[in-house]
């Protein structure tokens, strides 16, 4: 008979703390209760039985016990170790930044954890089977804006977020402390900070928002490194914006040379 302090969960880990010789505190996004934090006991040991299942970017099946203030890990079984992510800087990279963003936005008792680890779990594995920079790019494209739409920050595409008006003319002004599109007309009195969007790059970010990571339609097809890293770069300062804590892994980041 289990025991009922004892609980079952998948989980993917995201960061690690050191807690003494031997221990660790492993920070994951698990399926049922959003973020949680367990005590990996002996897990520096080279003998120990958790061992490579605690690295980072591995996702787990796991039995906690749960404890006053953390919990235990007492058991874990590797579900995906995104394998070929560990042979390739890019993809360790982003893969990184995509960890950090659900640090920083997910919550303990997360209402919205499967979507969230679904989410999660989908972008890490197509980071690890991209065979080129633009497939990883498109994979982390989509998956900003997808958490910011569940995160409650999702963007404005559409309309102008000053006249309220559809902006259809070619050309428009993104601004990030507004969170969307403004028109032509309006933004020769908009004094916050703006970028030019074409109207094509709108549409752009309109479809990865829509489309699943499996997908790969006209906008995935055409899509060159230049694009994805304009695009890449606009949600990543938006979503810095919004985030609750401050970001490291967009230091890395900038340092990866463009190709």
């Amino acid at each position: 008979m289990q025991n009922q302090n004892n609980f079952i969960t998948d989980a993917i880990n995201l960061k690690s703390y050191n807690l003494s010789e031997s221990d660790k505190i492993i920070v994951m996004y698990s399926k049922e209760k959003g973020l949680i934090r367990g005590v990996a006991k002996g897990v520096k040991k080279p003998k120990s039985k958790l061992g490579a299942r605690m690295d980072l970017l591995v996702a787990n099946t796991l039995m906690l016990h749960k404890g006053r203030n953390l919990d235990t890990i007492c058991q874990a079984e590797v579900v995906n170790s995104f394998y070929k992510t560990r042979q390739d800087i890019d993809k360790i990279c982003y893969s990184m930044y995509v960890t950090e963003v659900v640090h920083n936005f997910g919550i303990e008792e997360d209402p919205c954890s499967e979507i969230i680890y679904n989410l999660l779990y989908k972008t890490l594995n197509t980071i690890s089977s991209a065979e080129t920079k633009v497939d990883i790019l498109l994979a982390v494209i989509k998956f900003q804006l997808k958490m910011m739409i569940e995160s409650g920050f999702s963007l404005e595409f559409d309309k102008c977020l000053c006249c309220h008006n559809e902006v259809c003319e070619e050309t428009m002004y993104f601004v990030p402390t507004l969170g969307g599109i403004i028109c032509g007309k309006c933004a020769s009195h908009v004094n916050h900070h703006k970028k030019q969007l074409p109207y094509k790059l709108r549409d752009f970010f309109k479809q990865m928002a829509i489309n699943d990571f499996d997908e790969k339609g006209d906008f995935e097809n055409k899509a060159n490194e230049k694009v994805c890293i304009v695009t890449f770069e606009t949600l990543k300062e938006y979503i810095a914006m919004k985030s609750p804590k401050k970001f490291k892994s967009t230091n890395i980041l900038q340092e990866i040379p463009i190709s």
